[in-house]
């Protein structure tokens, strides 16, 4: 029988195997561009400068995101409620309790956001607040918190340098191969070099589009996993599972969000839209609903 630490722990393995799959792709990447190149500086400085750009990104990620989507700070005496019920699941997962934002649209959603569990921040639509009762925000609330204590912030984040670092490699690999700036036929066997420059050209042009797959792979995994620690938190699955019929019901427009803080939310923000199950940031909704009413706490 399937419970809630047997989906957690499958998600975790899941989500290393990805993640390894990724940190493969990458050395294969560097090794045939090395060899095509004769030049192994050049995934050096891919890496250094790929991490330098997602340095600033890193540090001021939340406040990004906190502004693209016109959140606002709100104090415990704004809404004493919703900060006792905040209180008290982070006493219960052993966490600091976050920052709160608001975002002033009716639609149901939110999203967790930070660093780290001391700099984390929770965002609620105004909706949300309004239209669920009090075990359904409950269980919203333990899945965002969810997200911080398993450090799902510093995984995309380390997700998309990997993404960034695929893209850069192969755009490099591509422009440079055009320019006829490879490796010679005369260097090294003409057959070995053709077959390599093939490889190269190939792997240059999936390997941003695997990168983006796999990188949406772990966003879903990681949703399963909020499920399934905040039904653990509440000790109440339904809340949660409840919460999410009413998110994917309700069509009121999310008008700010973007593809670029999609993914971020517990749900999609863009209703309506028909997406390849493969191409989708967050996983169906009703298996989402269907694992948290199978699980046993």
């Amino acid at each position: 029988m399937a419970t809630l630490y047997t989906h957690k722990d499958a998600n975790v393995r899941r989500t290393w195997f990805l993640i390894s799959l990724f940190l493969i792709l990458i050395i294969g990447l560097g090794w045939v561009f090395s060899y095509q190149f004769n030049n192994p500086a050049i995934l050096v400085i891919a890496v250094v400068f790929s991490s330098l750009m997602s340095f600033t990104s890193y540090w001021y990620s939340d406040k990004i995101v906190l502004a693209i989507s016109r959140a606002k700070e709100i104090k415990k005496g704004d809404n004493p409620e919703l900060y006792r019920i905040v209180e008290n699941l982070c006493i219960t997962a052993g966490l600091p309790v976050p920052k709160i934002y608001l975002i002033d649209e009716m639609a149901l959603n939110a999203f967790a956001t930070g660093r780290n569990a001391e700099h984390a921040v929770v965002a609620v639509t105004r909706g949300l607040l309004e239209k669920l009762n009090r075990s359904e925000l409950e269980g919203v609330l333990a899945h965002e918190l969810s997200h911080i204590g398993n450090r799902d912030i510093l995984l995309q984040t380390v997700v998309v340098i990997l993404v960034g670092l695929v893209a850069l490699l192969s755009d490099w690999f591509l422009r440079w191969s055009f320019f006829g700036r490879g490796r010679k036929s005369n260097q090294g066997g003409g057959q070995i070099a053709a077959i390599m420059t093939i490889i190269g050209i190939v792997l240059a042009i999936l390997s941003p589009f695997i990168a983006t797959l796999i990188q949406l792979a772990i966003s879903r995994k990681r949703e399963f996993l909020a499920d399934a620690d905040g039904a653990l938190l509440t000790r109440y699955p339904e809340g949660l599972a409840s919460a999410l019929e009413k998110i994917s019901a309700d069509q009121t427009p999310l008008r700010v969000a973007n593809k670029a803080t999609a993914h971020m939310y517990i749900a999609n923000p863009f209703r309506g839209k028909r997406i390849s199950k493969m191409f989708m940031t967050h996983p169906p909704v009703e298996e989402r609903v269907r694992n948290l009413r199978e699980m046993r706490v």
